[in-house]
């Protein structure tokens, strides 16, 4: 079992920058790959970047140039930061576990419970 443990999130203007984090404990951290989703209300939840336990990273069309994923092993940590936001960003935003990265929701095994972010224009 992994536990995900999601922070970091807020309400910030339009223009602003976030970063988010994501806490693991359980399994060893750096075998998994690493997701974050988001999913805005009346929509379905949303593939918005991934990074392998080798590093490589893979970003939505709609974030890259944004958004920086990144992983700290020694910490247990992924992070997420979120630059130039905008208000079609506003969603809440999940950590997800998995063996590989995946740009679905199926390809995780493991989810945080999720935290706002609310992007004012």
């Amino acid at each position: 079992q992994v536990q995900l443990v999601e922070s970091g999130g807020g309400l910030v203007q339009a223009g602003g920058s976030l970063r988010l984090s994501c806490a693991a404990s359980g399994r060893t951290f750096s075998n998994y790959a690493m997701g974050w989703f988001r999913q805005a209300p009346g929509k379905e939840r949303e593939f918005v970047s991934g990074i392998s336990w080798s590093r490589s990273t893979y970003y939505a069309a709609s974030v890259k140039g944004r958004f920086t994923i990144s992983r700290d092993n020694a910490k247990n940590t992924v992070y997420l930061q979120m630059n130039s936001l905008k208000p079609e960003d506003t969603a809440v935003y999940y950590c997800a576990a998995g063996r590989v990265v995946g740009g679905t929701v199926g390809s995780y095994d493991y989810w945080g419970q999720g935290t706002q972010v609310t992007v004012s224009s």
